[in-house]
Parts: structure tokens; C-alpha cells; sequence
């Protein structure tokens, strides 16, 4: 992402896609809840009273709704007013920019205007996983709230969910494999080499099971979530790696069906794993220390392939749970890159590591 000086913009489809989601919540002046299939529940929505941006460190501008128009204040100052329908306008342009490209790129009429609103970045500053803040009002008990929400674009590239790294390398013991096997093994180099090797342990009677983490800060965050939440991911990405299954939900009955862990009770799976998946989307990082507070605290924001902007709001965080196992996947990352998919030993027992990366389909 690029904002330079002389005013230009450039960004990838998710990035547009959070600029599309500010002018689009402060022309329609609400923002609607999704249920589990992402479709608008017309009669539950969330008014918004204003949205805050920080362009720069310390320079705080708000937009406030009052009736047709938007008033931009910064530090209780009036510096602008706009109507609500040229907003509309801007984001309708921007969809359809948006839809037509890919990679990087500008869209100089709109930046053009944002700029002259006082958004000079496609991106707020943020350090965590807040893209959006706003003001609303719950319709119910009439409390005003100033929540942070995650967004998350539909339009173009599925957005990941959970990043691959080294530090989301699972450990599993290999037994009944001699050295000379897993040499062979590892100089599989085929495009397809993550398939390959795994199918060669199974040919030679190798048998794979869960041991560790890599990462002893990403173990302890999975563990503020659940105790058990090592061994119950460490069994599904076993189960995707062996049996090229992908699909999270899917992976998910697997483990409810064979009851790796002795629970009797398959629905403890699904609703340990929802909540694994929840924390991921609304403030857990692998490598950082998480305190299981929800950093975007007011909670999820969709960008529709069709431009629909809707919510999973902490109050129908169910919706938005039973959203995230049947809307992800999990995805092999590089090997060379985060360094996994290689037989080795250790104090005499053999060992190989599978990473974790969840990505929305």
C-alpha cells in the first residue's frame, strides 16, 4: 500500500475494500447485521453516529452523521460538511474499480476526493486487527458505544485468517521409519512434494502422531483458549495433511466422528474450534501474547462480492462463529519458506513438523 504525498493512492482489493466500507457506512448511516450465511437481517442494524480515523499519529478526525450530510470535525472543530449522497456516488465508483482490478493499484478520481475530505491513507494506522472505528448505538438499550471492527473483503482474493508462519509449525513423532526411509523421503522434490511425501510414510508404515508446538507463545495463547486446543488442532491439520481434506467444517466432524481426545460428545469439537477460529478473527496472533480480550471489540465487517457491507457484531457472535467454520479452509504455505514437510531426529526419535494456515474460501 502506497499513500504518497502528491495525494495518490494505491493498494490491493482488500485495502480499496476498507475505504469502500468507510464511504459506504457513512452514506447509508447504519451498518446491518449478517446471520450465518452472510445474508442482511433487515431488522437488525446498528446506527452509527460517527466514524474515527487517525490519518496520522495524534490527528483524529471524526464523521459525524447528522440527517443528509456529514460533518467533519477534528478536536470538537467544524472544518467541512458533505452530503451523504456524493459518499454513495464515491463507493458505487469504487466497487467497480475494485471488481475490474488486480494486484496493486490506483483509483485517482476517488483518491481525489478522499483526499479533499481529509483521508489521506487507504489504510488508518492500527496495531491490531481494528480497520475500522465507529460510533453506535445499540436500539435496543439505546447505549452508545465506540467499537473497533476487523474488515474483511469478499471482493477478489479470499483474505487468510490466520497467517502461516514458523510459529504456527506443529510437531509430530514419526515411528517406523528407519533413517534411510526418511532420506528418501525428504529428497522428494516433486510439484506436489507435500502429497508425495506423506504418502511415502504411509507406504513404508510410518505412523504420525501429535507431540508439540513450535512456538511456545502461540501453545499458550491456544490454551487460553481451550486446554486441549494444541491436541485438537494438532489432529485436524493431521488430517489434512493425510488425507487432503481442507475444508474446516469437514475437518471438523472428522475429529467428532473418531474422537481423538475421548470427549464421547462430538459437538465439543465444533464448539471448542468456533471459538479457536473467533479469537483468530477478533485479536489472536501466533507470536504475540494474548490477553483473550477481543481487540476489534465491536467485531467483524463483511465487504460482499456485490458491495453489501454487513456485520457480525459481538451481540450475535453465533451467527458469526457458525460464519467462520463454514466459510474456511486450511491452506499448505511454503515449506522451504516456514520451514516444515522434513523428517528429522531428535534424542533418538524421529520427528516432522506441519504448519497451520487458515484462509476464508
Amino acid at each position: 500500500m502506497a499513500n504518497n504525498s502528491d495525494g495518490k493512492m494505491a493498494g490491493n482489493k482488500g485495502e480499496w475494500s476498507e475505504l469502500y466500507a468507510f464511504l459506504r457506512l457513512l452514506s447509508q448511516g447504519r451498518v446491518y447485521a449478517a446471520n450465518e450465511k452472510v445474508e442482511k437481517i433487515d431488522n437488525v442494524y446498528y446506527p452509527i453516529l460517527k466514524i474515527i480515523r487517525e490519518e496520522q499519529k495524534g490527528e483524529v478526525y471524526d464523521y459525524c452523521i447528522e440527517n443528509d450530510a456529514v460533518v467533519i470535525e477534528t478536536q470538537s472543530r467544524r472544518i467541512m460538511t458533505i452530503d451523504r449522497e456524493s459518499l454513495k456516488e464515491e463507493a458505487d465508483k469504487l466497487l467497480e474499480e475494485i471488481a475490474v482490478h488486480s494486484g496493486s493499484f490506483e483509483v485517482e478520481e476517488v483518491a481525489s476526493f478522499v483526499n479533499g475530505i481529509k483521508v489521506t491513507k487507504l489504510k488508518a494506522p492500527s496495531t491490531d486487527t481494528t480497520d475500522i472505528t465507529m460510533q453506535i448505538q445499540d436500539v435496543y438499550t439505546n447505549l452508545v458505544r465506540k467499537v473497533g471492527f476487523s474488515i474483511k473483503s469478499e471482493v477478489g482474493n479470499a483474505p487468510t485468517l490466520l497467517n502461516a508462519g514458523k510459529t504456527t509449525n506443529f510437531i509430530y513423532k514419526v515411528d517406523g521409519l528407519n533413517w534411510e526411509q526418511a532420506k528418501e523421503i525428504n529428497a522428494i522434490e516433486t510439484r506436489t512434494k507435500i502429497h508425495d511425501r506423506m504418502e511415502k510414510i504411509r507406504e513404508y508404515g510410518g505412523k504420525i502422531s501429535y507431540a508439540d508446538m513450535s512456538h511456545k507463545g502461540f501453545k499458550r495463547n491456544l490454551i487460553m483458549v481451550d486446554s486441549s486446543m494444541p491436541e485438537i488442532l494438532g489432529d485436524l491439520l493431521l488430517y489434512f495433511y493425510n488425507e487432503d481434506v481442507k475444508d474446516c467444517k469437514k475437518l471438523v466432524e472428522m475429529a467428532g466422528e473418531r474422537d481423538p481426545l475421548g470427549y464421547g460428545d462430538a459437538a465439543m469439537y465444533e464448539y471448542k474450534f468456533k471459538k479457536f477460529l473467533c479469537s483468530c478473527a477478533l485479536g489472536l496472533k501466533p507470536a504475540k501474547p494474548w490477553d483473550g480480550l477481543d481487540e476489534a471489540n465491536g467485531g467483524y465487517i463483511i465487504v460482499k462480492a456485490d458491495g453489501e457491507v454487513l456485520a457480525y457484531h459481538i451481540y450475535n457472535r453465533n451467527f458469526f462463529e457458525q460464519y467462520l467454520v463454514d466459510n474456511t479452509i486450511c491452506e499448505r504455505a511454503s515449506t522451504g519458506r516456514h520451514e516444515y514437510m522434513s523428517l528429522y531426529e531428535e534424542d533418538g526419535q524421529m520427528y516432522i513438523k506441519l504448519n497451520l494456515q487458515v484462509r476464508f474460501k
